[in-house]
């Protein structure tokens, strides 16, 4: 069976996926057709109903909760990190301050949208915002993915995604940034079958770090390298992102509360009644 699973090229959705793709994993009778695309585009598709699996924005999720369920694998949640607000040194930014972002879709777009209600936003690729910063485009740009690691010395963070989250959710949960779903029109045992599998390419991929990376690297599949890429992958693609954890759940739980609040959506969403019940893999075999 074919499956289009649809994921970004930075380095933590490529290293989480390509023990999948280097056959590293028992596939069974599945054939996976990767699509590398920036996660704006993938969160626009998943609207479209455009993939079998995709990667997609933790934030964005309730828009398309009725087509796609949630996967417990391939997670992103940031710990005291996560995507930056930066600006030129020395500039201060006005209330209506204009800000490049990555996505209208993405996590950290819903965040900034409602802790700065007057600012002006700018849609673009996430990897031209620190150009248009620098350059005076804008005032200042949401940094995500490899970008917040190293950018131009005349730039400072002026507030981080993280600051903001614990502002608004509290104290002691992770950032939740980006997912997985599957599209709900697949029977239920097959999407069982690609949540295993792609757990099985996490676990894999955390196992095998150091022979993946030199892979990654060798075969010019990610943008970093070396001392950069394994602190990047430790902060995204872990242990942490193997399988959903109580707390993770817990802070998607909030994310959604959030946004309610916010008038994002019109409904409670509990993030376990979105996940593919685990349970129906007992009853299959009783």
């Amino acid at each position: 069976m074919k499956i289009d699973l649809a994921h970004s090229p930075d380095a933590d959705d490529i290293f989480m996926y390509f023990a999948i793709k280097f056959g590293w994993v028992d596939t069974k009778d599945y054939e996976f057709s990767n699509i590398g695309l920036d996660i704006e585009t993938l969160n626009v598709e998943a609207m479209k109903g455009s993939y079998d699996v995709s990667a997609i924005s933790f934030g964005m999720y309730p828009l398309i909760r009725n087509n796609y369920a949630l996967l417990r694998t391939a997670v992103s949640f940031g710990e005291g990190y996560g995507p930056k607000l930066i600006k030129r040194k020395e500039k201060r930014l006005k209330r209506n301050f204009k800000v490049a972002l990555s996505g209208k879709y993405t996590t950290n777009a819903m965040l900034f949208r409602i802790y700065y209600p007057d600012a002006r936003p700018i849609y673009m690729d996430f990897l031209e915002i620190e150009e248009a910063v620098v350059s005076g485009k804008v005032d200042a740009g949401v940094l995500i993915h490899e970008s917040i690691l190293d950018y131009d010395n005349s730039l400072e963070v002026e507030k981080e995604i993280w600051d903001i989250w614990v502002e608004l959710a509290g104290e002691g949960l992770p950032l939740p940034l980006g997912g997985m779903a599957v599209r709900r029109s697949l029977p239920l045992n097959r999407a069982i079958d690609i949540e295993n599998i792609l757990i099985d390419g996490v676990k894999v991929a955390n196992e095998r770090k150091e022979e993946l990376c030199t892979k990654l690297e060798a075969d010019n599949l990610v943008r970093i390298s070396d001392a950069m890429l394994t602190k990047y992958l430790d902060m995204y693609a872990s242990d942490d992102s193997v399988e959903l954890s109580p707390l993770q759940l817990k802070a998607l739980d909030k994310l959604y509360d959030i946004g309610l609040e916010n008038c994002l959506w019109n409904e409670v969403i509990k993030t376990e009644d979105y996940l593919l019940p685990k349970e129906y893999e007992g009853l299959r075999g009783s």
